[in-house]
Parts: C-alpha cells; structure tokens; sequence
C-alpha cells in the first residue's frame, strides 16, 4: 500500500525526499549518512517510497547510493512489483536496469511481477518483463502461472487479449496445469471451474 501523508509526515530522512522525488536531495541525504535502506512502520524503504510515487531521478539517486532494489515491504512487494502493478512501463524498466530481479518472488502467493502484470492486463508491462528475461512460467503458491491467472482473473478485455498474445509469443508454456489439472486453455473454456 502507497504511503499515506501522514505517513510520509511522520518519517525523517530519505522518506520525504524520496516521496517527492527530491535526487539531489537524496544525494546529499545519502552523503551524510543516510540509511538508504531504512524502513517506515510498514516496512517500506525510501526506494518503495519513490516507486509508489514515480520519480525516476529519485529511484536512480537510491539505487546508485546503494538502495536494496530487491528489499520487500511488509505487504511482500518490492520495487518492480509496485511499478507494474501501477502501470509504469517506465519504473518497470528503469527498476530492472537499476537492479531489480525481475523473477523475485513477491506477495503472499509467491507470485511474480510478471504473474501480478498479467492478471491486471498491464501488456505493455508485461512485454518489458519478457523482454528482461522475467520467468513466463513462474508456478505461484496457488499452483498458478502468468497465463491461468491471466484466464481466472482477466476481464477478456482488449488490453488483456494483448497480454494473452505477448505471453504466448514469448514463449509462455500452455501445458502448465493449475493444481487441479486445468490449464489455462481448459479455464478459458470453463472446464473444471
């Protein structure tokens, strides 16, 4: 979850700066000792701060200062999984330039960014993440890839007929079943759900 303004009123340091996209003062902040990598009550850092937020001077200004790209929040989301789920194509790359592991496993159902992208129809994201080598057939907690969420949670809508199309030309395996045996083609026609 984006932090509040009371939330961003109530930290010290990097926090702040990093929510309004302040880099030099980032920079300047880091310089003098700043803990790139302190947490907030919710356990985000200042770089989950400047995802939720979308400045990318900012993100690039924590990461070259040492930020941990892949840290998780305490809702199990790290930088890129907070980008993609915002529809930013541009924090998405910018994430995985800065060194973001596009396969992290993130949220309680071990999903992955590119699971998460998916699900949302968010293709533009999700032809990034395959683009940067993201896993297409990732197995969540709930014995789920990219393509059974994308067919039990899409909307059949055009940008989610886009992300299906993506995924499959990727290269994304149609065989995986779900734990019930189903696979994505047997959800799509209502088999066994």
């Amino acid at each position: 979850m984006a932090p509040s303004d009371s939330d961003i009123t109530s930290c010290t340091g990097l926090h702040p700066a990093a929510h309004e996209g302040r880099a030099a003062e980032i920079k300047r902040l880091i310089s003098t000792g700043a803990d790139v990598n302190a947490r907030d009550h919710a356990g985000r850092t200042p770089a989950h701060v400047v995802a939720f937020a979308s400045h990318d001077a900012a993100i690039t200004a924590l990461a070259n200062g040492g930020a941990d790209m892949n840290a998780l929040e305490s809702g199990v989301y790290d930088v890129l999984t907070i980008a993609v789920v915002a529809d930013d194509p541009e924090m998405v790359f910018l994430a995985i330039t800065l060194g973001n592991n596009a396969d992290l496993t993130t949220s309680v159902y071990g999903r992955t960014a590119l699971i998460a992208a998916a699900h949302l129809g968010h293709y533009d994201v999700v032809s990034r993440l395959a683009a940067a080598g993201a896993s297409l057939d990732h197995i969540n907690n709930l014995r789920r890839t990219a393509l059974i969420e994308f067919v039990i949670l899409g909307d059949s809508g055009p940008n989610h007929i886009k992300t299906v199309q993506i995924l499959v030309d990727a290269g994304a395996d149609k065989s995986i079943p779900d734990r019930d045996g189903n696979t994505p083609l047997k959800h799509a026609m209502g088999v066994g759900t």
